[in-house]
């Protein structure tokens, strides 16, 4: 029996690993949040996988408030950045299996194609950079065994995302307005949670490793709208608005599509596409 730690086991990700983790009876989980256990404290964390016998960590926790965290840099900093660092160093130390998740938003989005592992980042937004600044440092401890997996635009049944907002708005509203230009690629969280389980036991690589995982196909934030709509059977009008036109603190990229070819050829990752994904 392995044991696995999930960090951030409240979030998106985290609550979908905890829906499915009865169905991995070889794993044994445990799923901490901010109030279990502080991962900016390295001998915190060092002393929670010494005691528990952790074997393998799954890094779902991170500060996600783009807007806010170019307000708040120091603490986007502190769980993006420097909590990563502490895990890889730990994993490197114990020889532990580290995956942790990062975002499209280290890319600046001026792309024409979808982005692969190795295009260079260029963040944009306090978030995109802290992001980068935590892949940098497990990339220069580089701990064996260890991932990064970005992903993009999650959602989930559980927690605050776009999803949720729309259907939120709908109920008081007969019309919505949503950016057009931002395209990307929806991430149902519980996909994603499948496919880290998926890859847990083929993980072995001496250096670390960067993957890409979104649903297949591609949209605009305005689709997207559209789209939940549609399947939900809500008779709102959705209007199409550029960025320009919807102020936010922080930057997005207008194009973060991300190439899945390294996952599902390494590791036969199976990915849905995000409009039947949005459906279940």
């Amino acid at each position: 029996m392995l044991n696995i730690l999930v960090t951030g086991g409240n979030g998106q990700l985290g609550s979908e690993l905890k829906e499915i983790a009865p169905d991995y009876q070889d794993y044994n989980f445990f799923f901490t949040d901010v109030k279990d256990l502080d991962i900016t404290n390295h001998g915190a964390v060092a002393c929670f996988i010494e005691s528990n016998k952790i074997n393998i960590i799954i890094n779902c926790a991170a500060y996600t408030a783009v807007d806010k965290a170019e307000s708040e840099p120091e603490l986007a900093d502190a769980i993006n950045h420097l909590a990563v660092a502490n895990f890889a160093q730990i994993a490197k130390d114990k020889n532990i299996k580290l995956i942790h998740i990062s975002t499209d938003y280290v890319f600046d989005g001026t792309n024409d194609k979808p982005y692969i592992e190795t295009d260079k980042p260029n963040p944009q937004s306090v978030y995109g950079q802290t992001k980068l600044d935590g892949e940098l440092a497990m990339q220069k401890i580089n701990p064996v065994n260890s991932i990064i997996i970005r992903t993009s635009w999650v959602y989930s049944r559980f927690g605050n995302n776009f999803v949720k907002t729309m259907i939120r708005l709908a109920e008081t509203r007969d019309e919505i307005s949503v950016v057009a230009d931002q395209i990307g690629s929806p991430t149902n969280a519980a996909d994603l949670a499948k496919a880290i389980l998926t890859i847990l036991p083929k993980i072995s690589n001496e250096t670390l490793e960067l993957l890409h995982y979104s649903n297949e196909g591609v949209c605009s934030w305005y689709d997207f709208a559209k789209a939940i709509f549609e399947i939900k059977e809500v008779p709102v009008k959705v209007n199409s608005i550029k960025s320009s036109d919807y102020q936010t603190l922080a930057f997005r990229p207008f194009y973060s599509v991300l190439d899945k070819k390294k996952i599902k050829n390494i590791y036969g990752v199976i990915i849905p596409n995000w409009r039947e994904s949005l459906k279940n």
